[in-house]
């Protein structure tokens, strides 16, 4: 029997969402919810889906759901299904405060529901390829610049995008965070547009982020700098560049270049994850605990931001 989902939210993510799961081998796509009907209409008639206004339809339909709604809403719609045992995928941030990220983490352990969180940088192929070479990092850069968005404007850059990089760096750096210094500026909303974070870890890793929400260009790109190696991902392009020192002969040089990638849409990456660990009864790559890891640090970096403006 294939794995009956529905997506919850079919907005800027969500629209992506049910797309990658209708075509999906193993999987029906039942229904798509969302609080404007016509656009769960538009979104269901393309993808061969039935159109709610309501979540509560989807009791005793459903096997899984993914949750592509507003962050404030996380909590308030993923709880009640983890409490069930049904599997859930939520898009990142996974809630708005860690209490709440407790609670969701709480309800799956008891219920032994598959919980994953949407941080999709995660399943780019450049940072899989990039892992397996990354022993050591000492220095981070990262710079994230997009456009004015229209959409998570109810979260900062922090929460919106810089989080992304965030859960990224944390998977890598198997150390605790030591300090944070960080600035942000409100530009265009009420919260900060844009910010520049240094997270020092206690085993002495420096990383030194950049984000941006109201640049022209659009940037995604992070640094790593390790002993006699450098390398480079452009998660957009989904490159990675390796450079090594090199000793042949006595004489110090710098080789390298382009490693080989093998490009792949990281969402259906991640949704394909996500079945998987459901048919598997595994934990999936990216879990509740991982989600809140990244969700205190974004938390801790508001904050600092918050006393320093």
């Amino acid at each position: 029997m294939p794995l009956r989902v529905a997506v919850i939210g079919v907005g800027y993510l969500g629209k992506h969402h049910a797309r990658i799961l209708s075509a999906m081998p193993g999987v029906e796509l039942v229904a798509v919810v969302d609080s404007h009907m016509g656009r769960a209409t538009a979104i269901a008639s393309e993808y061969g889906a039935r159109p709610m206004l309501d979540v509560r339809e989807l009791e005793g339909k459903v096997d899984a759901v993914t949750i592509a709604v507003p962050t404030e809403l996380h909590h308030q719609i993923a709880l009640p299904w983890l409490l069930a045992g049904v599997p859930v995928l939520v898009e990142k941030p996974m809630a708005r405060t860690l209490a709440e990220a407790d609670d969701m983490i709480a309800a799956a352990a008891g219920a032994g529901a598959v919980f994953a969180v949407g941080h999709t940088e995660r399943f780019n192929p450049a940072v899989a390829v990039a892992r397996e070479h990354l022993t050591d990092p000492r220095f981070i850069e990262v710079h994230r610049l997009g456009v004015f968005p229209e959409r998570s404007l109810d979260i900062d850059v922090v929460f919106d995008v810089m989080i992304h990089d965030l859960d990224v760096i944390l998977s890598l750096v198997k150390s605790d965070v030591d300090s944070i210094d960080a600035v942000g500026v409100p530009v265009l909303t009420k919260r900060a547009d844009i910010a520049n974070v240094r997270v020092k870890f206690k085993n002495g890793c420096l990383a030194n982020l950049t984000a941006s929400r109201i640049s022209r260009d659009r940037v995604r790109k992070i640094r790593f700098f390790q002993p006699e190696a450098y390398l480079s991902i452009d998660y957009a392009a989904q490159k990675v560049e390796k450079f090594t020192l090199s000793r042949l002969l006595g004489v110090p040089r710098i080789e390298g270049g382009n490693m080989p990638v093998v490009n792949e849409e990281p969402l259906a990456r991640e949704l394909a994850d996500f079945v998987d660990a459901i048919a598997a009864r595994r934990k999936p790559l990216v879990g509740g605990e991982d989600g809140r890891r990244a969700l205190s640090l974004a938390q801790a970096i508001t904050d600092k931001i918050g006393a320093t403006t």
